[in-house]
Parts: structure tokens; C-alpha cells; sequence
């Protein structure tokens, strides 16, 4: 979906001026009967098929999304069905957002390290857009769906995680919410009533709430000060760092972090134009856009950090 489609839908809204704060000019949008599972489905098998004996070999499915199929099951047993996976494997979900893929490498780090897996396939999928109220312009420029699948093995010789730096405020949980829908508040007739904001934007509690300058104060006065913690533990510089690959959150916030940790600009990799915030799938779909860009190179180090609904948030140096 175009900036342009969004106009077209929306003629009231300012797309230049929501461009220039955002930074996306287009995102993917799931079809209406199309899950956040589906898409995890098509990202595993595309791995799969290049990797025909990982089919026997998975012993870890590690399942991160705020985007599930049911209540119950987890997402992750539905996915080790689905693709035929052996019985024994270890599952389990996750239900972080942004910061979801690197808490989802601390994890498979620490299994991986313990002896307890050898091969993780770590799955990242959201569905945003299901959430998101149609004349909400505050989420909706913002945010694609996607999925994406990262495995991870203890075979030498190849990359590894170096560091990783997990931390949460959950006094700031509602910063970002969708009040209705679990057992805290159940979905009725009167939690789908619709309410316009001073901004303009229109929501229900069965919607994405996001306090936007919220989040940005948040991301810039934690991300910077996590970033400068995990280099100064492993005696690193910036100058250390081949390629820093933030969450795509916003222009405005990816554009203030870097000059936030004095990074120069050639430094910060973003496909937030093409993609939109896709939440947990946006470091690995920026990870592999970045090795496809061919800007990665053998023993490249690389610094990752994801940021958001929790309030959550970690970083993490890569040796690839």
C-alpha cells in the first residue's frame, strides 16, 4: 500500500507532512483472511527449501508475535505442526513487539550455549494492520506487516552473537495498547465504539493506542544510553561498528538516534521507505536486506537494537 492509496482513501490528510515524520512512502498490507502465522508459514519454508535437512535437524522453534491466531494454542505449536518438525524440539512463543527479535537471540543464545539446542529457527511475524483503526494516520502511515525466519546453530565457524543487553519499563505499558480483547477488558458492543482524539484520529478500544511522543522520549532517553552500555562492556567505540541496524521505528526516531550516538549516516542502515515499521521482522528483514545490499561482509560487526511495546528494549553486537 502507496502513500498515494493512502491519500486517495484519505484526501483530508497531510501525506507530506506525514511522510517527512515517518519516512515511509510504502508497506505491505496482509490480506484479510491472511495471519500473521501464514506469513511465518511462507518464511519457514522458503528457508526449508534451501535448507531441505534443517527439516530433521530443528530442535528449537522460538515463536515471537502480538499477532496470534487464537488465545490458545500458542502460535509456535500451531508452526511446528504445520511445517512437520520433529517431537523433539523445543517451543515456545514470545509475545514482545519491536524488541521481540533481539530478546528472541538472547534466548536462542542461551539454549544454544547450554548445550540444550543445536539448531533454532527463530520466527518473527506481525500483523499490525489488523489492529490498527483505518482513520488512525498516526499508526497507519506507519506500520506493514511481515514475517521473517532467522536460524541460528552452534556449528563453528560461523557468525555469532557477541553481547546482548535486555531491559524493560512496564510502568509505561500503556503507552502502547490495544485496551480490549483479553480477559482484563472483553471485546463487546461498547469496546467497539469508536472515538476521535484531538489529533484527529479515530480509534476504539479494540484498536492500537499510541501515545507518539510518548514513544519517542522513551526511545531516545533508553536506546542511546543501552547502546553506549553494551559498547563500553566490550571495550568498543562506535568507530568499531561496521553497520548499526536500529528498529525502524520512524524517521524521526531513527534520524535522532543517530545523531543521538553521533553515528555517521553512511553507518545506519534503513528499508524503512519500502517496508514501514513491520515490528519484530524489521532488524531481520533489515539484516537481510542489508547482506543483499552486499554491506555486510565476513567478520563484519554489526549493532542491533529493538525498542518499543512493553516498554521494552535491547541491544545486541553481531560478528557475522
Amino acid at each position: 500500500m502507496t502513500n498515494e492509496q493512502l491519500c486517495a482513501e484519505n484526501p483530508e490528510w497531510d501525506m507530506t507532512k506525514i511522510t517527512g515524520r515517518s519516512g515511509v512512502y510504502s508497506r505491505h498490507i496482509a490480506a484479510v483472511n491472511e495471519t500473521a502465522l501464514d506469513l511465518a508459514v511462507v518464511a519457514c519454508r522458503h528457508l526449508l527449501s534451501k535448507n531441505p535437512d534443517l527439516l530433521t535437524t530443528v530442535d528449537g522453534l522460538i515463536m515471537c508475535t502480538e499477532s496470534e491466531d487464537y488465545p490458545l494454542p500458542p502460535d509456535g505449536c500451531v508452526l511446528h505442526g504445520l511445517l512437520g518438525l520433529r517431537e523433539e524440539c523445543f517451543v515456545t512463543d514470545i509475545n514482545l513487539a519491536c524488541s521481540g527479535f533481539v530478546y528472541g537471540l538472547a534466548l536462542a543464545r542461551g539454549l544454544v550455549a547450554t548445550g540444550m539446542c543445536h539448531n533454532i529457527l527463530l520466527v518473527t511475524a506481525d500483523t499490525y494492520s489488523k489492529k490498527i483503526n483505518p482513520r488512525d494516520r498516526s499508526c497507519r502511515v506507519l506500520f506493514g506487516d511481515g514475517a521473517a525466519v532467522t536460524w541460528l546453530s552452534d556449528a563453528s565457524g560461523s557468525g555469532h552473537v557477541v553481547d546482548v543487553l535486555c531491559a524493560t519499563d512496564g510502568t509505561g505499558y500503556d503507552k502502547f495498547i490495544v485496551p480490549a480483547g483479553g480477559d482484563r477488558m472483553r471485546i463487546s458492543a461498547d469496546t467497539a465504539v469508536e472515538h476521535e482524539d484531538d489529533n484527529g484520529n479515530w480509534r476504539s478500544q479494540q484498536d492500537i493506542h499510541m501515545d507518539g511522543l510518548g514513544i519517542l522520549t522513551f526511545a531516545t532517553a533508553k536506546v542511546p544510553q543501552q547502546v553506549k552500555e553494551l559498547l563500553k562492556r566490550n571495550q568498543l567505540t562506535v568507530s568499531d561498528i561496521d553497520l548499526f541496524l536500529f528498529h525502524q521505528a520512524s524517521a524521526v526516531v531513527l534520524d535522532s538516534l543517530t545523531r543521538l550516538l553521533r553515528i555517521p549516516p553512511g553507518k545506519v542502515f534503513t528499508n524503512l521507505e519500502q517496508l514501514g515499521n513491520t515490528v519484530s521482522s524489521s532488524i531481520p528483514l533489515a539484516l537481510s536486506d542489508a547482506l543483499g545490499a552486499h554491506l555486510i561482509k565476513p567478520r563484519s560487526r554489526i549493532l542491533i537494537s529493538g525498542f518499543g511495546v512493553g516498554l521494552s528494549w535491547a541491544s545486541a553486537i553481531l560478528e557475522m
